[in-house]
């Protein structure tokens, strides 16, 4: 693991682009509805059960971690959030997801997941949020 002497995150990769602490969580929620907030704290704390994340926040999303990169909330609305899902291929046999697309040039596909509701985050996506948590380890 290589830790960034500036902002202190690590990172498996040495030297790792980053954005380096331009931006704090405080960014992301801040003129947010109650609503969404509570979405985006429900849906960390159902990380959290999976296993220990550490959240980053990015230039232009916030980032959910084990090792590497598992999950990206892209998007706070109004009454919804925005999650991607990183994976090394398709999941194309599954309700949750309302688009897959591969990374131009990569193995990535990412996941697209919508969240309007706390029971929105069910067996099928808490699977989902599994099986990334243990590719990022």
């Amino acid at each position: 693991m290589w830790t960034c002497p500036l902002c202190g995150q690590q990172f498996v990769n040495t030297n790792q682009v980053h954005s380096c602490g331009d931006k704090v969580l405080a960014d992301f929620l801040a003129g947010k509805s109650a609503y969404t907030i509570s979405l985006f704290w429900h849906f960390a704390g159902e990380y959290r059960q999976t296993g220990k994340v550490t959240i980053h926040p990015a230039k232009s999303m916030i980032a959910f971690a084990a090792k590497t990169r598992i999950a990206y909330i892209t998007r706070l609305g109004k009454n919804f959030i925005d999650v991607v899902f990183p994976f090394n291929k398709p999941y194309s046999d599954n309700l949750c997801f309302h688009k897959i697309a591969q990374v131009p040039g990569s193995q990535q596909f990412n996941h697209h997941f919508r969240m309007y509701n706390l029971e929105d985050i069910n067996e099928e996506v808490r699977h989902y949020m599994k099986l990334a948590y243990e590719m990022g380890l």
